[in-house]
């Protein structure tokens, strides 16, 4: 290849310009770039088959401050922990420490951890965690036969009508990379939420949603549907992206391919399917068709790409700012997020099975509902009609 030929230091400083070639400098001096396991000075030229390796230090994305909580250690193999929003479940792409399996393995003493709940990165709440396979086995078993209560608290904009408020509409999965989930009357699948008002502030409410079935980002897209949005959603409160209808009602909005910059773009609404004409359950369903979704798609996307130049912008700072770079990789150290920019405003707050019940304390923007979730909270008496 390219490579073949060339010197290491000049590999580096040219392929990979994401450092300063200082960078590169110190990083063959301290050892940590070789050549077939060893140490290299900048001169040292690069030969075909050589095994190039660089030994690079990462910084792991911001996470909330707010430690993970231990609720109970059930006798019978269960974990009970309350998930800060912000941590990921399971070490995945830039997070590895800072999720809760390697959280409760390194503070904690656990191991050999199986998660039963995996519940988003942004929410928090109740998680229930089997510490041997055949707890877990067990309890997601109780979870696909519908033995199981879950519970959630969150706050949303706008003021929430009173009484019992369901909403049925099918959910699909639009966009895997971007986890954007939408509703679609044809192809999604089988959804059903309960929501009831707690509180309001006349801005803010905050609802209580019992989720009956379990699809992804289910009571997000259900909520947006209704057109009260988990205020802080970056996803599905995102004005931006979805305009001002706010994918209420399944409104989407369009792009002209000629004018794809203009955030004036009018909104279209999602065709309404007659449901008798959905195809049966047990013959294949026409699930890649995304044509309708796909400006809304490109709108998320190119709302990312911009974010991520927004952030990369941030990072270029004065190199006489020595306070706000990293001693040990030269990357700038940017401002923390607030809270609100960690997590969403979403809380799975009670899990209920047979013969037990467990919950968690509800969050501090929450606090003030407290006094009302007594009243519709489910008891092991009622009827369960999910499934």
């Amino acid at each position: 290849g390219r490579w073949v030929g060339r010197s290491i230091f000049d590999v580096f400083s040219r392929e990979f310009r994401d450092r300063p070639p200082a960078y590169y400098l110190e990083a063959i001096a301290q050892g940590l770039i070789e050549i077939n396991n060893k140490r290299v000075d900048r001169d040292t030229v690069v030969r075909n088959s050589d095994l190039v390796t660089h030994y690079i230090h990462r910084h792991e994305p911001p996470v909330t401050t707010q430690p993970l909580g231990v609720v109970e250690h059930v006798s019978d193999g269960l974990l009970l922990v309350d998930k800060p929003g912000s941590i990921p479940v399971h070490p995945t792409g830039r997070y590895n420490y800072n999720s809760v399996t390697k959280i409760l393995e390194i503070k904690h003493g656990y191991n050999d951890l199986y998660p039963i709940n995996r519940l988003d990165r942004l929410t928090s709440g109740l998680m229930l965690v089997g510490l041997n396979a055949n707890v877990a086995r067990t309890m997601e078993r109780h979870f696909r036969d519908h033995k199981i209560q879950k519970e959630y608290v969150c706050r949303v904009r706008g003021v929430f009508p009173e009484g019992n408020v369901v909403c049925d509409q099918p959910i699909r999965v639009v966009a895997h990379k971007l986890s954007l989930n939408c509703v679609d009357p044809k192809d999604g699948k089988p959804s059903l939420t309960e929501f009831c008002l707690l509180s309001t502030d006349g801005q803010h409410s905050i609802v209580y949603c019992r989720p009956k079935t379990g699809r992804t980002h289910q009571i997000r897209v259900h909520l947006q549907f209704l057109g009260f949005p988990i205020a802080n959603d970056p996803l599905y409160c995102n004005l931006e992206v979805w305009g001002d209808a706010m994918g209420k009602n399944g409104a989407l909005p369009l792009l002209d391919p000629k004018q794809k910059t203009q955030d004036d773009a009018a909104l279209v609404e999602v065709e309404k399917f007659d449901n008798d004409k959905l195809p049966k359950m047990g013959g294949r369903r026409d699930t890649d068709n995304i044509e309708p979704w796909r400006p809304l798609v490109e709108r998320m996307e190119e709302w990312k790409t911009k974010q991520e130049l927004i952030e990369r912008i941030s990072g270029e700072i004065d190199k006489g700012d020595v306070e706000r770079v990293c001693d040990k990789c030269m990357d700038p150290v940017m401002p923390d997020p607030t809270e609100d920019e960690l997590c969403i405003w979403l809380h799975a707050w009670r899990y209920s099975g047979p013969g037990w019940s467990y919950e968690t304390p509800l969050p501090e923007w929450a606090a003030k509902a407290a006094e009302h979730i007594d009243r519709v909270k489910y008891h092991p008496d009622e009827k369960s009609n999910s499934g």
